[in-house]
């Protein structure tokens, strides 16, 4: 047995355990909203701001399986269950949809890194680039633009007319917008610019969050980028993506987000199965887990090495110096 043939055991839905995953959430994304904003304590108000942020991010994570109609047993369900949960999300469902199969066909090709979530150079690319294209990558990848303004860009304005809007449905971004307006109204309405504040601020936590575990999706030392015809999409889907090991109850939070390597390799198989996938599998398949620690050293990873076949960090001085001498 391969282990994509040992992915085929936990493709199976089952629409109690959805409908429980779907509707749970959401009680966990409106209560901990309403404790938020109605606190009448100081100290409850960050604790419900997170576990509010931790919700927005599993329903992400929901709408994301209802793309690929992992979630619900028929695809109808599922796409009526990724509407209804678009303008909590901030993102449009039939668009986000698309792209993210792009993304999935893409995965790992160096001559396709425009469907990928975050832009990554070569290391030659680099050492080709000037001044101002240098300054921007090195500002686009520094965490602390990337995760804070990368969650406030995409989710509040990318996502309001996302790439490939007129290719695959400007009609249904519109109403998606709406939707949103209508939602944010809402909470403007029964608390006002308190509630509408505490509501930006936990969003944007989520979004923060959301942002960190997309950068980690693929974004790790030992992870795998080639060109046609030597990609191989099996180990581009396996070692192209991570797996994060930050706890049960983190995996349980996220919806699973963190096996993104089996995720990969088998897109239909549910989030609420994933870790039944993962930790059945054969030790000849085990992968490699990434651990909290080296996540965050991940960050300081800038540059694919074609060469050495690595993600790596921005060059020193001395390297910068003899990389202009060679070229000069």
């Amino acid at each position: 047995m391969d282990i994509r043939e040992h992915t085929r055991q936990f493709i199976a839905k089952d629409n109690r355990i959805a409908a429980l995953s779907f509707f749970g959430t959401f009680a966990v994304y409106f209560g901990s909203l309403w404790l938020a904003i109605a606190a009448a304590q100081p100290w409850l108000v960050l604790p419900a701001m997170a576990v509010h942020a931790f919700s927005a991010v599993r329903l992400y994570v929901l709408q994301h399986d209802t793309g690929h109609h992992s979630l619900f047993e028929t695809r109808a369900q599922n796409e009526l269950a990724g509407h209804a949960l678009s303008p909590f999300t901030f993102a449009p469902f039939e668009v986000m949809k698309q792209n993210h199969n792009l993304h999935h066909a893409g995965v790992g090709n160096l001559d396709h890194r425009e469907t990928g979530e975050i832009h990554t150079m070569t290391l030659r690319e680099w050492n080709k680039a000037g001044f101002w294209t240098r300054l921007q990558y090195r500002l686009y990848r520094n965490p602390f633009v990337l995760v804070p303004l990368g969650a406030f860009f995409t989710y509040f304005i990318r996502y309001r007319w996302p790439k490939n809007t007129l290719r695959f449905g400007w009609k249904g971004v519109v109403l998606h917008n709406l939707a949103v307006l209508a939602w944010v109204g809402a909470i403007f309405a029964l608390s006002g610019w308190h509630g509408l504040g505490i509501y930006f601020a936990a969003s944007m936590m989520g979004g923060m969050l959301g942002v960190f575990l997309v950068y980690l999706q693929h974004n790790f030392e030992d992870t795998y980028w080639d060109r046609r015809p030597d990609l191989d999409p099996q180990i581009a889907a396996i070692q192209g993506s991570s797996c994060l090991d930050f706890g049960a109850w983190f995996d349980h939070a996220v919806a699973c987000i963190t096996l993104h390597d089996i995720h990969h390799l088998n897109s239909r198989i549910p989030s609420y199965r994933l870790r039944a996938c993962h930790y059945s599998l054969p030790e000849e398949f085990a992968p490699r887990r990434i651990r909290f620690p080296e996540a965050v050293a991940a960050l300081n990873l800038k540059l694919w090495d074609e060469d050495a076949g690595r993600l790596v960090p921005f060059p020193g001085p001395d390297a910068a110096r003899r990389s202009a001498g060679a070229t000069g």
